[in-house]
């Protein structure tokens, strides 16, 4: 197993400057460029990750925690970000989702004790039983699943712009 709490800080602490400093200052044309009907651009995409912050990972911590066994977690939307039009700027936004997840952050560090937290178990609406460990973990790796997709989606706006050489570029070819 490779997963420690503190390296998921890592990630998880670089995630808001990595996003900043990527989309700050960028135009509307790659920030609003999506990959078709029924899918997000960039500022959709960090719109989500701060309802996640809001409405996901410290629930579900929190309810693993106190150990209620009983009681699943939340349903968790992940589209409500799309219900709710914002006139934000997309500084605005990056800094609520900077803000939101330093809070998070101090969160965990003061509530979980790795040698002590990690192996309790939660009830997750979907998957049954899910381990405190797993938690950090997914939201890595969700991090980086977004990143990506903020990546491949802005890399498809050039694909009909790079003419032949889209063969050599795997990003346009997904």
């Amino acid at each position: 197993m490779n997963f420690t709490l503190k390296e998921a800080m890592e990630i998880l602490e670089r995630t808001p400057k990595t996003l900043e400093s990527f989309l700050s200052g960028l135009s509307d044309g790659w920030l609003q460029s999506n990959e078709g009907e029924g899918t997000w651009n960039a500022a959709e995409v960090v719109e989500h990750l701060i309802e996640a912050e809001r409405n996901n990972w410290i629930p579900r911590l929190e309810l693993i925690l106190q150990e209620r066994l009983d009681k699943p977690f939340p349903v968790f939307d992940r589209f409500a970000h799309l219900n709710s039009a914002t006139e934000k700027s997309i500084e605005q936004t990056l800094l609520d989702f900077k803000t939101i997840r330093a809070q998070n952050i101090m969160l965990l560090k003061e509530r979980i004790k790795p040698d002590v937290h990690l192996e309790l178990t939660g009830l997750h609406p979907e998957f049954g039983d899910v381990k405190l460990r797993e938690l950090p973990s997914t939201w890595v790796v969700h991090d980086f699943t977004h990143i990506s997709q903020i990546v491949r989606v802005m890399a498809k706006r050039y694909s009909s712009d790079v003419g032949p050489w889209q063969a050599y570029l795997s990003i346009l070819n997904k």
